[in-house]
């Protein structure tokens, strides 16, 4: 007789979490896996499947390309691109052999979990090194810390260093090179709401396929927020539904990402539910690492589902990513405003801004209060304090003045 154990048994047998498990048995990957109600039978004999892009790094061969762009023996970003259980995330970064990939690794958990000063600090080490993936990690993951930190001119450099890789790699480098240096310069412009010319994007989309796979996660994590931020909300969400169907293992920071563009897609749609589903995906895939800096870069463009469902089961941490949302903002501004002369929401507080956001979007005193568990007459108030902030009389010129 077959024997069979739960969702939760097989998780824990082959370390990964819950939710890739059900997803190994949605995609089909589990032989024998049988669904009875709403919950699913595994067998016993059943063994993990196994990631077939896992990508292997290559021997050290000599190219025809130039010695400085040819191939990479280093993965870009590694923290981003693993397919780490949440709860392991250090553990994941101790293991790390190669003592470069490991500080790029630990920069960047500094960066995700909001302390910028220490992910600056180590990835300022490697702006300059001759490797070409450890360099574009660097300088991104760089450049992001200071827009935290307020150091602009810090974030500038790079920018700057960031396009002189790409720049160099159109000499002849191996496409594994091409698809990282568009990777990082499209997303820089795409999550800075900076415009690209549609032919970097263009490149950008052919490149995707040729990424590791945590970072071709991210990568259209960065297409369902530009898609977003054109008003295609339907086509933002089919994105990031594909690429949950798609993966073979969960990459948490990835992830928590595109968990949150959905939020705010189905925010702007008022499918509060499935915007909550979502929401409560990411903190599920962030909270046991403390991975919370993206819900403060995000907290804006979430329609106050942060104070409708963060803040009284999480105050301390949403103290938390409150402070990472001003501190991100600012910077975001610094670069923001003089390159596109956008007029840009500036002394709001989180929660003037959130009920703003959504009077921007249509809705009414009464939903926004029932969404975010006040008063009708506290969003009045809110919304007439942020009117007299920015110095307009009308709620329709709200739009202009929120984050796109």
């Amino acid at each position: 007789m077959e024997r069979y154990m739960t969702v939760a048994e097989a998780a824990e047998r082959w370390d990964v979490s819950v939710r890739l498990v059900q997803q190994y048995c949605l995609s089909g990957r589990i032989e024998g896996a049988a669904k009875f109600g709403g919950a699913w039978a595994i067998p016993q004999k059943a063994e993990k499947p196994t990631d077939p892009r896992r990508i292997k790094r290559r021997p050290n061969v000599k190219s025809n390309v130039s010695e400085e762009m040819g191939s990479s023996e280093f993965i870009p970003m590694p923290l981003l691109n693993a397919p780490f259980c949440p709860g392991r995330c250090m553990e994941y970064v101790e293991k790390i052999a190669d003592a470069r990939e490991r500080d790029i690794a630990l920069a960047e958990y500094y960066y995700f979990s909001g302390r910028p000063e220490k992910a600056s600090e180590l990835s300022e080490l490697y702006l300059s090194h001759s490797e070409p993936m450890l360099r574009l990690s660097a300088c991104w993951i760089y450049a992001y810390s200071n827009l935290s930190l307020g150091q602009i001119q810090r974030v500038r450099y790079a920018m700057s260093e960031i396009k002189r890789t790409v720049d160099s790699a159109k000499e002849g480098a191996s496409a594994e090179v091409m698809a990282t240096a568009a990777f990082v310069s499209t997303g820089a412009s795409v999550l800075l709401h900076l415009p690209i010319n549609n032919s970097g994007y263009d490149e950008f989309s052919d490149c995707i396929r040729m990424l590791p796979p945590g970072l071709k996660m991210f990568a259209l994590y960065i297409q369902a927020h530009r898609t977003y931020l054109d008003g295609e909300y339907g086509k933002s969400i089919g994105i990031i539904e594909t690429a949950f169907a798609m993966q073979s293992e969960i990459h948490p920071i990835a992830s928590i990402y595109m968990h949150l563009v959905a939020v705010m897609d189905y925010m702007s749609l008022k499918q509060i539910e499935r915007a909550k589903e979502h929401l409560q995906a990411a903190w599920e895939l962030a909270e046991p690492d403390d991975l919370i800096e993206a819900f403060g870069e995000h907290h804006g463009l979430l329609g106050g589902m942060l104070e409708a469902y963060l803040k009284k089961d999480h105050p301390e941490d949403f103290k938390r990513i409150i402070a990472i949302t001003y501190r991100f903002s600012a910077g975001w501004r610094k670069v923001h405003n003089p390159d596109t002369g956008h007029d840009v929401a500036d002394n709001l507080t989180t929660t003037e801004f959130a009920a703003s956001m959504l009077a921007a979007r249509g809705w009414t005193n009464r939903e926004i209060a029932e969404h975010m568990g006040i008063s009708p007459n506290t969003v009045k108030q809110h919304i007439s304090t942020t009117l007299q902030k920015l110095g307009i009389s009308q709620r329709r010129d709200l739009k202009r003045f929120m984050l796109r």
